[in-house]
């Protein structure tokens, strides 16, 4: 735009220049200027272009200084510290594995990473946070891509989302963590214990079917999955329609809908419909071949840290009643000591359809003490 600005006022500058040195043609002699009349016009011309020049410096300066601070706004937190249930959190921003990471971090004790899933983002776990707070220094990311982390085209893979929160982690300072990752947070989640075994005291998975290890009753029959595969087509289809769209999810895979109310809509929505947002919550799916390959890689040598994997008990988009334990069946294959769960009365949105039996297991799991196993 500058450049374009330039060009205009240049331009106009030379015209008003060469109608002045018409004007002040001799008329019997209209190809011979006349000196006192030429000095002048060609003055103007030059401080046409200063001036011109000056004009575009300072435009350019502000069109800069107003790119970098809307690049500063988007990146930063709209509330440093804030409140749930009187415990107190604060969103932070950092530089990691070339990319900025948004993630919310408050109480006291082992550090516990809390990864979310599609199409949500840390605030997902917002029931939870407040009383795990309590007995953990609680951090909760946004996977890179989605809510206020950077939008980067690439890197969607488990092993690359892993080193994202493994960096965070290591800038944080903390050298072991417990981890629990729910639906797409679970391939980062499984990915950093893989790569980091000793630094994972345990390992809880919710709601996620592992790309390589899909139970052969969910073959094909997840129809979102080939669906957000598919390159630029689902952008196109759900742009302007981005509401409705993740609504279906919201609603037609819980068992408790009420348990994501309008305002939470809003909340997820506004991030996921923001420039590039659906486009990255796709990209988690199109990673599943490269997930798959590194999945089968990994699963040459098996977790040995205690795991716990979660299900929900009943998702209508499935039918109703769900008769497997799909994160089980997978951490089956790719863990040694494995623990699984049904969580009963919950869809798909498990810490926010039964934030209390959550806790409750998280509580429990953690501090050693045996969890029924359903299988």
């Amino acid at each position: 735009m500058a450049s374009t600005m330039h060009g205009n006022i240049l331009i106009a500058t030379i015209i008003t220049a060469r109608r002045l040195e018409d004007v002040m043609y001799d008329k019997d002699d209209k190809y011979t200027f006349h000196t006192p009349y030429h000095v002048p016009a060609i003055t103007f011309f030059i401080i046409g272009i200063i001036l011109s020049g000056i004009f575009v410096s300072i435009l350019v300066f502000n069109h800069s200084h107003t790119a970098m601070a809307q690049q500063q706004q988007s990146l930063a937190p709209k509330d440093i510290s804030f409140d749930i249930d009187n415990i107190t959190f604060s969103h932070n921003m950092t530089p990691v594995n070339g990319i900025q990471l948004h993630y919310v971090i408050g109480g006291h004790g082992p550090p516990l990473v809390l990864l979310h899933g599609w199409p949500e983002t840390w605030y997902e776990w917002r029931h939870v946070m407040p009383v795990l707070a309590k007995n953990y220094t609680v951090i909760a990311p946004d996977l890179r891509g989605l809510g206020d982390s950077s939008k980067p085209l690439t890197g969607y893979d488990g092993k690359t989302t892993a080193e994202d929160i493994h960096q965070l982690v290591t800038q944080l300072g903390f050298k072991q963590i417990f981890l629990v990752g729910h639906d797409v947070g679970s391939q980062p989640a499984y990915s950093y214990a893989a790569a980091h075994p000793t630094e994972v005291k345990r390992l809880v998975i919710m709601e996620y079917i592992f790309p390589g290890f899909t139970p052969p009753q969910l073959e094909g029959k997840v129809w979102w999955f080939p669906f957000h595969q598919t390159p630029d087509i689902p952008e196109a289809l759900v742009d302007g329609k981005e509401r409705m769209y993740l609504s279906w999810f919201y609603h037609n895979i819980a068992a408790n809908p009420a348990a994501i109310t309008q305002s939470d809509i809003d909340e997820f929505v506004s991030h996921y419909s923001a420039p590039d947002g659906m486009r990255d919550g796709f990209n988690y799916f199109r990673a599943f071949p490269e997930d798959a390959i590194q999945n089968m890689n990994y699963s040459k040598t098996k977790l040995t840290m205690p795991v716990l994997a979660v299900g929900a008990g009943y998702i209508p988009a499935f039918g109703g009643n769900v008769t497997i334990n799909y994160a089980l069946y997978g951490m089956q294959k790719l863990a040694q000591n494995v623990t699984g769960i049904k969580v009963p009365n919950s869809g798909h949105w498990i810490p926010e359809e039964r934030p209390d039996f959550v806790v409750n297991m998280l509580n429990s799991f953690f501090s050693g003490n045996s969890t029924r196993t359903s299988r």
